[in-house]
């Protein structure tokens, strides 16, 4: 193993360049200058995210594999972009690294980095290494394009039209169960192998989700422009209440309708908890959360990742969940809070 003080930072960002490919004809200079050079074609407007993940608050590497790591914090930059109906051009990488990694750590995380950049078709273009004295930090922005007017926001619902969901629920939130208990399990005794063979459904869910780009070209193809989007992320009672007060309306979505994965409903029998409160408030799950209007419904019905699982109502009847006895319980953000 090689000591990141034997490379230094410019022997590092060498053995990272070494690995870049680029695939974008807006990148016109990358990795290697003061700064990247992009050129966005005309009549394409240029989106913008940043996202900053942090060892001990969003990631625990006891359990997290390096390359998993990396893979995770491109695909939920993607995933941002994704949600603003925009198709991810660029990222610039910025990593706090503490002494006790080494550059083969390093070079395996940005492994991870380089097999999401390949998946989603994205340009890694620059960034900054500096010493940590705490954990590992990694920040990421990415960039994207959209043609101009096209981008879609959190702003655009209105009552009567339909609430959908790509992919299920709860599986990322389950994942974290089952990682969090075999920690606790090896850290009472450290020769006890961990039982994870049984939970490869939540783990990948949890270790290595992939943003939904797939559904954003599928829409693209069907003729279908949400009316406003966003990414859950911190779970999906908190991303409906973010669509009503950006938009200005109330929701209604059924309990019956939520997606979940036969796998995420036997671990959360398993650890006696509700799957609705998994789907509701687990968050880290990067499915798509958006609105169409009632005109697209035949398009959107049998569309085998996609389900509607309810619709925006007036500003007045606020945000609830229909039980299926049809009572309405009011939707509560009780995901992941940031400064909780």
């Amino acid at each position: 193993m090689t000591p990141l003080d034997k490379v230094g930072e410019f022997g590092l960002i060498r053995r990272i360049q070494e690995t870049v490919q680029l695939r974008q004809p807006s990148t016109i200079l990358g990795i290697g200058d003061d700064a990247a050079i992009l050129a966005p074609p005309a009549g394409q407007e240029v989106v913008v995210t940043t996202d900053l993940l942090v060892e001990g608050v969003h990631f625990d590497l006891t359990f997290c594999p390096l390359k998993h790591l990396g893979y995770k914090a491109v695909a939920v930059n993607v995933s941002d972009v994704a949600a603003m109906n925009a198709l991810p051009t660029q990222l610039v990488v910025a990593l706090s690294v503490p002494s006790r990694f080494t550059v083969e750590a390093i070079e395996e995380l940005y492994e991870g980095m380089r097999l999401a950049c390949e998946a989603y078709n994205v340009d890694l273009v620059g960034g900054d290494t500096t010493a940590s004295r705490s954990g590992l930090t990694i920040g990421i922005t990415a960039l994207g394009q959209v043609a101009a007017g096209q981008a879609v926001r959190r702003s655009g619902a209105g009552p009567n039209d339909l609430l959908c969901v790509t992919g299920d629920l709860g599986g990322a939130f389950l994942g974290l169960q089952v990682l969090e208990r075999e920690k606790q399990a090896w850290q009472a005794d450290p020769e006890t192998q961990p039982e994870l063979s049984k939970y490869p459904y939540v783990l990948q869910r949890q270790l290595r989700p992939e943003a939904r780009m797939d559904v954003v070209h599928e829409l693209r193809d069907l003729g279908v422009v949400p009316t406003s989007m966003i990414d859950v992320s911190d779970g999906l009672a908190s991303e409906v209440l973010h669509l009503c007060q950006a938009s200005g309306t109330g929701a209604r979505i059924f309990s019956e309708n939520l997606p979940i994965a036969n796998p995420t409903l036997e671990v959360a029998e398993e650890f006696n908890l509700d799957p609705i409160m998994c789907m509701l408030n687990g968050g880290e799950d990067y499915e798509l959360l958006f609105t169409v209007p009632l005109s697209a419904h035949d398009k959107l019905k049998n569309h085998p990742d996609i389900t509607i699982i309810g619709h925006m109502v007036d500003r007045s009847e606020g945000a609830n969940l229909i039980t299926k006895a049809g009572q309405p319980v009011p939707l509560r953000a009780q995901g992941f809070q940031h400064f909780g």
